[in-house]
């Protein structure tokens, strides 16, 4: 409606506190007046439901131990609330395992995701705390408050600490891959795998390598959506309690008019992340979640763009399994200002971000720990170039990405023959067959794995060697799949094949046999078979049976709207 003068009237001030998101009766006074009674059957005061209302989401989960911290962190943050003026609430949400999430955590992310939003919306909160650390958890509780658009901050829950064995360090989960590999290869027996399993994750947090849990934690910090320096500190530290009671404060902050996620994730702030990305050498998993936060926000991530800056950006952070060390080695070294410091001249320093500093404010008062070697310079880099290369082919027409900085150099120019499993299951049954017809020079091909395929596209991408290779001492062999990795995995491994197999990529038409080339400095994947003979194959192929029947639920919505690795796996209609 507009004014007789034909000027717009004035938007009135959006509602606050109590008045947000009223549940609708008809009458918006009796909608506040019944909401008061209820919650004041809690014990609260009208001085307390007069301030600024911050949500917090509780991700806690008896399953889920990278989470185990959040208690002590929500009553943090609700101090830090308090102190500030504010009055905190906290409200459950799904919470995901990577170890605990059948069929896998990437089919419940964008659950996830729709939970967090829509209690967002329908709760009254004039900001939010976004407590999060496991893999999915991050991104999905991103995508929901992008979606809501109100003001946020994301508090990581925080790596574990390291674990020990005969006077080795070990670190969950490179170090789980590695030694499960010897297991299989009969070097380690079953008692000694026993206690092992008791070593390798020896507190609350997440994986204290560059996996896909840390990588988010990086990734939010050069978003610009949580404090500086609060993505590393380690979940047991003391600093880390601290930072919740911080993030609380700033939450009240936000509420009082602060920048919305809309405001803060824009290209600009993509692309900073995309930098620290490939400076971290970080988990490929990242790059999926990046696509996904983006097209919530109305963008994109330009695979081109992100591959481009993997050519200029070296890797810097001396973690496993790029590197040598772990999460609280990086934190203590400077962590992610430190690491901004020594990437100015690829960042968007005048960035903002949720503490009111700039990106290049924040990586000018990052501290300098003398002599740490973790945090390299870039005339010292640990690689010449970024983590990740995306490549493309006649296998890959909507593109896939290797982290090459976790594969071995000799394998990255290689051309074998196809070892073919047509799905997971496929794969467990016949992989360690003595009579599989395999070499360490062929390529293993895994497909049907992808966001439909599978459903769920699982991190089953790091196939394993055939067990009959793994004991004559092979320790890596091209790989190539549909599927997700474990950002915490070693190998040299092909990722996000799009389209996937299983709505009629090319991935689906390999045979035993046929030769496969990988060239990564080329940025090239390729079926090296004559066009007319993959016609002749395109015109016998099925999808697979899951797909041509019908499915309830939320498996149903999910096989019907995922999209494809290269979208972020979201859904469409989000």
């Amino acid at each position: 409606m507009t004014s007789t003068n034909d000027k717009t009237a004035p938007a009135k001030p959006a509602p606050r506190g109590m008045r947000r998101n009223l549940a609708s009766y008809g009458d918006p006074g009796f909608s506040l007046f019944l909401r008061k009674a209820f919650i004041k059957a809690a014990g609260f005061s009208d001085d307390a439901l007069d301030r600024p209302i911050i949500g917090i989401t509780n991700t806690f989960s008896d399953f889920n131990p990278c989470h185990g911290n959040v208690p002590r962190l929500i009553e943090a943050v609700k101090r830090g609330v308090m102190l500030a003026g504010g009055l905190p609430m906290e409200f459950p949400t799904v919470s995901i395992h990577e170890s605990f999430s059948n069929p896998t955590s990437m089919f419940l992310r964008n659950l996830m995701a729709i939970d967090t939003e829509e209690m967002i919306r329908a709760q009254p909160m004039d900001s939010v705390v976004l407590i999060g650390g496991c893999d999915k958890t991050v991104p999905a509780q991103l995508m929901g408050a992008v979606s809501a658009d109100i003001p946020a901050i994301q508090l990581i829950t925080g790596p574990m600490l390291v674990g020990h064995h005969k006077g080795e360090i070990l670190g969950a989960c490179t170090d789980c891959r590695r030694l499960w590999g010897q297991h299989r290869a009969g070097t380690i027996d079953e008692a000694e795998i026993e206690v092992l399993s008791g070593r390798l994750a020896p507190t609350q947090g997440t994986c204290m390598v560059m996996g896909t849990a840390s990588t988010m934690g990086c990734l939010v910090e050069a978003l610009g959506i949580a404090l500086p320096g609060t993505g590393t500190i380690p979940a047991t530290h003391a600093d880390r309690i601290r930072a919740a009671e911080a993030s609380g404060k700033q939450a009240v902050a936000l509420a009082k008019g602060g920048a919305r996620p809309s405001e803060l994730l824009t290209e600009t702030a993509f692309r900073n992340a995309m930098v620290v990305l490939q400076a971290i050498g970080g988990s490929t998993n990242g790059l999926v979640h990046l696509a996904a936060i983006a097209r919530r926000a109305g963008l994109s991530i330009d695979l081109e763009e992100f591959d481009a800056i993997g050519r200029a950006v070296p890797v810097l952070i001396d973690l496993k399994p790029s590197g040598d060390h772990y999460m609280e080695h990086f934190h203590w070294a400077g962590g992610v200002p430190k690491l901004m410091k020594e990437l100015r001249a690829h960042l968007a320093l005048d960035a903002i971000t949720i503490s009111g500093q700039t990106i290049g404010e924040i990586a000018e008062a990052a501290e300098e720990v003398p002599n740490q070697t973790i945090i390299r310079s870039a005339a010292n880099p640990l690689k010449q170039t970024g983590g990740m290369a995306v490549l493309r082919g006649n296998l890959a027409p909507g593109g896939a990405v290797i982290k090459h900085s976790a594969a071995s150099p000799a394998l990255l120019q290689h051309t074998g023959r196809a070892v073919v499993f047509d799905s997971v299951e496929d794969m467990v049954t016949r992989m360690d067959d003595p009579a599989l017809d395999v070499t360490a020079d062929d390529v293993l091909v895994l497909r049907n794995a992808g966001p439909k395929g599978a459903p769920g596209m699982p991190e089953a991408g790091y196939l394993p060697i055939p067990k009959k290779l793994a004991q004559a001492g092979v320790k890596d062999m091209v790989r190539i799949s549909d599927a997700r990795m474990s950002g915490t995995a070693f190998g040299t491994i092909v990722l996000h094949i799009t389209p996937e197999s299983a709505v009629g990529g090319p991935l689906g038409l390999v045979r035993d046999g046929d030769l496969i080339r990988l060239d990564v400095p080329a940025r090239q994947i390729e079926l090296l078979v004559e066009a007319a003979e993959l016609d002749r194959r395109r015109g016998e192929w099925q999808a697979p049976a899951h797909l041509r029947e019908p499915s309830r639920g939320y498996r149903g919505l999910y096989l019907k709207s995922v999209l494809q690795a290269d979208e972020g796996c979201d859904f469409d209609f989000c």
